[in-house]
């Protein structure tokens, strides 16, 4: 098993301090290795040093990752900002994992709560409603699926 793969048992295990020790080393090496950054931004968002992570996810951005690692590392990206309050951050970051990944749905259920944050709570409502109609397998929920998703973009309007 290379440092690697090493770090990333680590982080999966619960010891995220000791994966971020592996991991500075790698970076430290190989400044250039992109799949390092990552699961160092990811390690950091393990133990809530949200703020820390940032730069780690953006590096791993930059450097690139392949198509699985890039999906997860803007939608790390993007709830970090989330979570850190900035929004606008959030919401370009999470967009653009939209656009990058449109099959990818958890985008839209996070650009949705970052949405919320910004006070655009009828566009957030309306993507959350359109992935459950979509996603629900629980019976009643698909019996209403065609209702619900005609609702969705519909939900200030009051029928006389």
């Amino acid at each position: 098993m290379n440092e690697l793969q090493q770090s990333i048992a680590l982080r999966q295990e619960g010891k995220a301090e000791e994966a971020i020790v592996l991991l500075k080393k790698i970076t430290n090496q190989e400044p250039t290795h992109a799949q390092a950054w990552y699961q160092l931004a990811w390690a950091h968002d393990n133990l809530g040093l949200e703020r820390d992570a940032v730069p780690y996810y953006e590096k791993a951005i930059q450097l690139g990752l392949d198509k699985e690692d890039q999906a997860g590392a803007i939608l790390g990206l993007g709830s970090t900002y989330r979570t850190l309050g900035e929004y606008t951050q959030a919401e370009k970051w999470l967009a653009q994992g939209i656009q990058l990944f449109p099959e990818r749905r958890e985008f839209e259920v996070f650009y949705a709560m970052v949405l919320y944050n910004l006070g655009k709570h009828t566009e957030a409502m309306q993507r959350l409603l359109i992935q459950l109609a979509d996603t629900s397998n629980d019976s009643n929920i698909v019996d209403y699926q065609k209702a619900i998703r005609y609702y969705a973009d519909q939900l200030d309007r009051v029928w006389e």
